[in-house]
């Protein structure tokens, strides 16, 4: 326990509790009600207060992981709260020693969560129910070392996110201890990618095109379609591989790959996926959400192959009356061997028109490792984060998949709702997409002339309904032109590729600046809103406001 035993330079257990105390209040006297008797870890003092839980629901706005380098959320306001707090005479403070035995007794509530990182010791107890990955996650790293979960998310290894993380500190390990062993690269067997991708995180993997090249090609090349990773590439055998299906009666109906091509007609479907944080930089630049800042091209266009989803559910004993959620998990996952999972209503599985499909081609080859080798889903028209890579398991349930993603990630809220008062159980799950619409050409860093100008860009809606109109401006919206729509034909209610754009326009000598906005229209007469504000929200999905590009024109 915390506090219960004399330490190595023999004090008393009352001489450390007097020193702990003293420290939480010289530190951060705001956060001193977490040594007091009368702390509750789920009810918050009137020491701790208002501000300590807005900072605390500030770091989950990180993301999912297993790392406490989540806090980057809110380590400025800590930071500035400690400075403002602290005493202007207090003087660095002396640590007690610990082993890594004694740090190994921390390892629950009752006794404090503790954690290691290289040689000191820091009680991470009153971030637990606020990490985003889950409670039961961040203990896992309880009683021991942080480096192979922040291995795995390798984004908190940054000096800021180390900085904030002393602020938790409560210990040094014992000069005795043995350094702990390099935990191995988690990510040294991903597989190599296109170097013009522009890099969001790189551990995991998030990329995308640059601007210019999206628009290039109506099929995004596999190379160049965006890459939304979570977690590491598995590396996976096709010729062991099985996907396992969960039948009704508790049977599992177990598929080689070579089954689901030789046993089941072969589909295929255009379709354009799209990550729900899609064009987040403009979000975070109103209101940083501190999640991946993603431009405009987390959206790509594919040509998939695979057997419909619906004829693997029928072959293990569904119906199409039947009802629920098909719920998918992938290969991929953590250290603790907790995989990505997500799943969508059964009705869109089973529905003919649904074109939902076990893709194993992407493009007319192979699935490329990145988006799912040997076999995933792909739910046309609904949001990227459904679309489970790596397919291990199908099973059908009454509710929702309890995956993290799914119960606790790619939701939309009001833009009042802040991570004090934001309620996951409340909000659906985003399945459906809003009508999306960008300028790909030309960019912001393009220098332009008086003269002819081609403006090219891309639109895409969710559920299947077609883009029959984009509207461009030139002038942030005072007057429209009407688009050129270049793409396939597609079929009422199964329009589910993006529709490439273009207009050409003259730019008069004489023009110092061009404000070029464009919004879209599908079948349902949906459109863009004007502006970021009233959509922004705390996890930076769903920006679908209008796409705006500023230009200034040289006339030399």
């Amino acid at each position: 326990m915390l506090l219960s035993r004399p330490s190595r330079s023999g004090l008393a257990t009352l001489q450390r509790t007097c020193w702990l105390r003293a420290m939480a209040q010289r530190t951060s006297p705001a956060l001193h009600f977490a040594w007091t008797r009368f702390h509750s870890h789920n009810t918050w003092s009137k020491a701790g207060g208002p501000r300590r839980r807005r900072l605390m629901g500030a770091a989950v706005v990180a993301g999912a992981g297993l790392g406490i380098g989540t806090i980057l959320a809110f380590g400025d306001q800590r930071q500035q709260a400690a400075k403002a707090e602290a005493p202007e005479s207090a003087s660095e403070p002396q640590f007690p020693t610990f082993t890594r035995q004694e740090v190994s007794r921390h390892n629950n509530e009752a006794s404090r969560v503790w954690v290691t990182y290289g040689s000191d010791v820091f009680d991470i107890t009153d971030f637990i129910e606020q990490h985003p990955g889950g409670k039961s996650k961040i203990l896992l790293a309880a009683g021991g070392a942080l480096e192979p979960f922040w291995a795995l998310y390798a984004m908190h290894n940054q000096e800021h996110v180390l900085e904030i993380l002393r602020g938790f500190k409560v210990g040094q390990l014992s000069p005795e201890e043995p350094p702990q062993p390099t935990p191995g690269d988690p990510y040294a067997d991903d597989p190599p990618r296109h170097p013009a991708l522009q890099t969001n995180t790189l551990k995991p993997f998030n990329a995308e095109p640059p601007p210019e090249l999206i628009s290039e090609n109506y099929l995004t090349p596999n190379q160049l379609f965006f890459k939304r990773n979570h977690l590491p590439v598995p590396k996976v055998d096709p010729a062991t591989y099985r996907l396992h299906v969960r039948g009704p009666r508790g049977r599992t109906l177990s598929l080689s790959l070579q089954d689901l091509k030789k046993k089941f007609p072969k589909h295929e479907v255009t379709a354009a996926l799209q990550c729900a944080g899609n064009r987040r930089a403009e979000m975070n630049s109103l209101k940083n959400t501190n999640r991946l800042g993603w431009n405009i091209g987390a959206i790509s266009n594919a040509r998939w192959g695979g057997a419909r989803l619906r004829d693997v559910l029928m072959q293990a004993g569904y119906k199409q009356d039947d009802e629920g959620h098909v719920c998918f998990e992938g290969l991929d996952k953590d250290q603790s061997g907790t995989v990505y999972g997500a799943s969508i209503p059964f009705e869109k599985a089973m529905s003919p028109e649904g074109d939902v499909l076990l893709a194993y081609e992407m493009n007319g080859e192979e699935l490329p490792r990145d988006h799912g080798f040997p076999l995933r889903v792909l739910v046309p028209g609904i949001v990227g984060a459904r679309n489970v890579k790596w397919l291990a398991k199908i099973t059908v349930s009454p509710e929702e998949s309890p995956s993290h993603w799914q119960q606790k990630d790619y939701k939309g809220f009001s833009p009042g709702v802040t991570w004090d008062t934001v309620d996951f159980s409340k909000a659906p799950a985003i399945q459906d997409m809003p009508v999306q619409s960008a300028i790909t050409e030309p960019s912001a860093q393009t220098v332009i002339r008086p003269g002819e100008l081609t403006v090219k860009g891309y639109a895409w809606s969710g559920g299947g309904r077609r883009v029959i109109r984009v509207d461009v401006s030139l002038d942030g919206g005072k007057s429209w032109r009407e688009a050129e729509l270049i793409g396939e034909k597609q079929l009422p209610g199964r329009a589910w590729a993006w529709q490439l754009w273009q207009l050409n326009v003259s730019v008069p000598d004489g023009t110092r600046e061009l404000n070029i906005v464009c919004k879209a229209v599908d079948t349902s007469y949906n459109e863009q809103p004007d502006t970021v504000g009233p959509i922004w929200n705390i996890l930076g999905v769903l920006n679908n406001a209008w796409h705006r590009v500023h230009l200034l024109v040289d006339e030399d």
